[in-house]
């Protein structure tokens, strides 16, 4: 009797500290509102860039800015180091006990759309800016790119983890939230594009 009294208690406790885990705070809702905005980011801007001849392509609006090809490359080098991110994230254990202090969404689209210049880390700038004598044409960008975003919309398909509890290094934002990032990553730059192109220069 003693036995199976401890066997019962030792189950509830399982299941008390259990439960939030168990219980997905990540939603089907959240699914599809990111499959949708990763794609609509990723058709948006191969749309921008579709039949751009190499002059265009090549562009720049002055020396020390970026080029629509170079864009396209450090979005491409930027996913991939997110998705790696993210990766590690993911072999590590859920933390839903962090769930109640996150910033809400909005704080992240907001933060990524703001008229504000960002800063971009050296590791994410394309190598054709860095390197003058870089040769990353625009087609090897664009499918680089897009590797790593259908990457990302596949997984999301199938994806059974809790995409609320699983934190980036450190701690602040789950990997829901990251991916919010990741489209609105490329819509800050088809911001950036649309300037390029609308440039008085811009070859025609």
């Amino acid at each position: 009797m003693k036995k199976m009294t401890w066997m019962v208690m030792l189950a509830f406790l399982l299941s008390a500290s259990g439960y939030a885990q168990e219980t997905k705070v990540w939603t089907e809702e959240d699914r599809q509102y990111l499959i949708e905005n990763l794609v609509r980011s990723r058709d948006e801007l191969l749309n921008e860039i579709n039949g751009l001849s190499p002059k265009q392509w090549s562009f720049k609006e002055s020396s020390d800015r970026w080029s629509i090809n170079e864009v396209v490359e450090h979005l491409a080098i930027w996913e991939l180091c997110s998705q790696r991110e993210m990766s590690r994230s993911l072999s590590g254990p859920p933390q839903p006990e962090l769930n109640n202090p996150t910033r809400e969404d909005s704080y992240y689209s907001n933060f990524i759309m703001e008229e504000k210049p960002h800063i971009t880390t050296e590791y994410t700038k394309p190598f054709t800016y860095t390197v003058p004598m870089g040769n990353n044409e625009l087609k090897n960008n664009v499918a680089w790119l897009l590797k790593m975003r259908n990457e990302s919309i596949e997984y999301l398909k199938i994806a059974k983890e809790d995409l609320r509890s699983y934190y980036r290094a450190g701690g602040k934002d789950n990997l829901h939230q990251w991916y919010i990032y990741v489209f609105g990553h490329v819509d800050r730059h088809l911001r950036q594009i649309k300037k390029i192109k609308q440039h008085t220069n811009y070859p025609k």
